[in-house]
């Protein structure tokens, strides 16, 4: 599809894409690896039901592959300074802590020394271990548990913060189902003064009842809205849907000089090789 900006369309948009893992898919990456572009980012997840082996064996999986990998920190799950040192020697060894995504995480009440991601980045461990590029989290349709003023003033200390440090950065935004307030969110941003790259959520193809229950549990949308934007219907949850219709409208719409660089990040609730796969064929 071709727009009215030239040289982007939803092909050019799948450029330099990256996408998600947990420690559980490396049987998944390795399947997947043939399908994905040499040096694509591939984020590592930091879920409460794995531990730091898993974690790490799945960065190294990424690193084996030819691929780029982005381990997450979940803040508030570490009980402790030493917990985060143990995690980024052990990523450090396998080649694996250049770039890290902190986030606040899960937890209502940190575990440990860390309230959020700040506090990480501020701490200065993550340069004690090699780190050199951090990516931090954007959410355009708002937090459920957050307010859109303190989200905003977070986002800039943490932009402040990567700066004062010498540390390199880019914004990773929550998925979402409608580029409407994901560009205006973009506008916004750009307005502040911030200039740091953006990779866009985006969910990639998977179950419709899969897609919903993520949404659901997340709060990004209706279950009415996204059936919508992504054109299938609610009486047939049976099936699956890709993200074509939002890629589109996100090319369309697009406007490098007022938008900024972006680039897009799956989500691979449908599995690591059914998004591998839907990029290869669209690109």
């Amino acid at each position: 599809m071709t727009t009215d900006h030239p040289g982007t369309t939803s092909g050019s948009l799948l450029d330099g894409f990256s996408l998600e893992m947990t420690g559980k898919d490396i049987p998944a990456l390795e399947a997947a690896a043939p399908s994905l572009p040499p040096g694509t980012p591939v984020n590592v997840t930091f879920l409460g039901n794995e531990d730091l082996s898993m974690r790490v064996a799945a960065a190294a999986a990424v690193k084996r592959a030819g691929l780029h990998p982005v381990p997450h920190i979940s803040a508030r799950r570490l009980a402790s300074t030493g917990e985060l040192d143990s995690f980024l020697e052990a990523l450090e060894r396998v080649g694996s802590a250049h770039h890290v995504f902190t986030v606040g995480g899960d937890p209502a009440e940190p575990m440990g020394p860390f309230s959020d991601s700040l506090s990480l980045i501020t701490s200065g461990r993550l340069e004690a271990f090699g780190v050199n590029k951090v990516s931090i989290a954007g959410y355009p349709d708002g937090h459920s548990g957050i307010e859109v003023d303190v989200l905003w003033s977070v986002l800039e200390a943490k932009v402040a913060a990567l700066r004062e440090r010498g540390l390199e950065g880019e914004i990773i935004t929550q998925f979402g189902f409608d580029t409407v307030p994901i560009l205006d969110w973009l506008t916004t941003l750009r307005d502040r003064g911030i200039s740091l790259p953006v990779r866009i959520g985006v969910p990639g193809p998977a179950g419709i009842k899969r897609l919903l229950g993520y949404a659901g549990r997340f709060g990004v949308a209706s279950s009415a809205g996204i059936a919508k934007r992504y054109g299938f219907s609610l009486g047939n949850l049976l099936g699956t849907a890709g993200p074509e219709r939002f890629i589109e409208d996100l090319a369309r719409d697009y406007q490098p000089e007022r938008h900024g660089e972006i680039k897009l990040h799956f989500y691979t609730f449908g599995g690591i090789e059914t998004t591998a796969t839907w990029v290869a064929a669209h690109r």
